[in-house]
C-alpha cells in the first residue's frame, strides 16, 4: 500500500493511480467554468428585472405577480399537498406516454430502416399525421378514451413518436458499412449484429433524438390535461387562470420548466454514461 501511495499521479503500467484529492478536484473542475458560475448571476439578474418591471409599471397581482406572491404562493401549494398531488397526475402521462412512444417509435424505426420500400410507403402517412397539430388531436383522444389518464399517455406518446422515429432511422442508417461486412465475416449473427454493432453505432442519435422527446412529453401531458381533465398541472393552470390566480399560474409553470428540465439532465446524464467509450 505505501507503494501505491508513492506512485500517486505517475503511470502504473497502463493505468494512473491518483490520491482521492486529485480524483475530487478533477470531477469539481468543471465548477470552474465561467458557464456554470454565470447560471445562478443570470437568474438573479432575471428575478431583478422582473422585480423592476413590477415597480416601474405598477401592475397589480393578477397580471404579473411578485416575485414574493410566487413564491408565497409556492410554498403554500406544497404545505398543502396539491402541487404534488397535481405534479403526480402529469408525471404518470409523461413516463408512460414517453414509454409508449418511444417503444413504437424504435421498433417501427428499425423495420424502416431495414425495409427502404417500406419507408417509401408509409413515409406519407406519417408526415401527414405529424402535419395535424396534437392540440387538434386531442379533443377526438378525449371523445374515445374518456378523460382519463389513457388519454393523456396517448396524447403525450403521438407528441413523441415522430421525432424519435426519425432519429431511429437515422442513428440505425448511420452505421458504417465497413463495420457491417466485418461483422458478416465473422459469422454473426442478426442479434450480434444489433446489439454490439447497431446499438452502439446508433446511440449518439438515438440519444440526441431522446433529449428533444422528453421535453415533448412534458407539452404533451399538458395539451391533454388543457383539453380535458380533473388533475395535472395544465389543469391547475386552467383553474387558475379561471380565478384570477395569477401567481397559482406561475408555480405551474416553474413546476413544468423543472420536470423538464430535470428529464433533460437525466438523459443527459446517462449520455455521458453510455457513450463513455467514445471519450476513451
Amino acid at each position: 500500500m505505501q507503494e501505491i501511495s508513492r506512485l500517486s499521479g505517475k503511470e502504473t503500467g497502463m493505468y494512473t493511480i491518483q490520491e482521492p484529492t486529485v480524483w475530487l478536484s478533477h470531477r469539481l473542475s468543471w465548477l470552474k467554468q465561467p458557464q456554470v458560475l454565470m447560471i445562478p448571476l443570470v437568474f438573479v439578474f432575471v428575478l431583478l428585472v422582473w422585480e423592476l418591471i413590477i415597480w416601474l409599471g405598477d401592475y397589480p397581482t393578477f397580471i404579473l405577480p411578485s416575485v414574493v406572491d410566487v413564491f408565497v404562493t409556492l410554498q403554500r401549494t406544497i404545505v398543502d399537498g396539491s402541487l404534488w398531488r397535481h405534479a403526480q397526475a402529469t408525471l404518470f402521462a409523461v413516463f408512460v406516454g414517453l414509454s409508449l412512444g418511444l417503444s413504437v417509435a424504435i421498433v417501427l424505426g428499425y423495420i424502416l430502416a431495414k425495409n427502404l420500400m417500406l419507408e417509401r410507403l408509409l413515409a406519407p402517412y406519417i408526415v401527414a399525421s405529424q402535419s395535424v397539430p396534437v392540440v387538434a388531436v386531442a379533443p377526438l383522444l378525449i371523445i374515445w378514451f374518456g378523460p382519463g389518464r389513457l388519454s393523456k399517455v396517448l396524447i403525450c406518446a403521438l407528441i413523441v413518436f415522430f421525432p424519435a422515429l426519425i432519429n431511429s432511422i437515422v442513428g440505425l442508417r448511420s452505421v458504417d458499412t465497413g463495420l457491417r461486412d466485418l461483422m458478416r465475416s465473422l459469422k454473426a449473427t442478426r442479434w450480434q449484429m444489433f446489439t454490439m454493432l447497431e446499438i452502439p453505432a446508433a446511440l449518439p442519435v438515438l440519444l440526441g433524438g431522446l433529449k428533444v422527446s422528453v421535453t415533448l412529453s412534458v407539452v404533451g401531458a399538458v395539451v391533454g390535461e388543457f383539453v380535458g381533465a380533473d388533475r395535472g398541472l395544465g389543469f391547475l393552470i386552467n383553474q387558475a387562470r379561471g380565478l384570477f390566480n395569477t401567481p397559482l399560474v406561475f408555480v405551474s409553470i416553474v413546476s413544468l420548466v423543472a420536470i423538464a428540465i430535470s428529464l433533460y439532465g437525466v438523459v443527459a446524464l446517462l449520455e455521458k454514461w453510455l457513450l463513455r467509450w467514445r471519450q476513451s
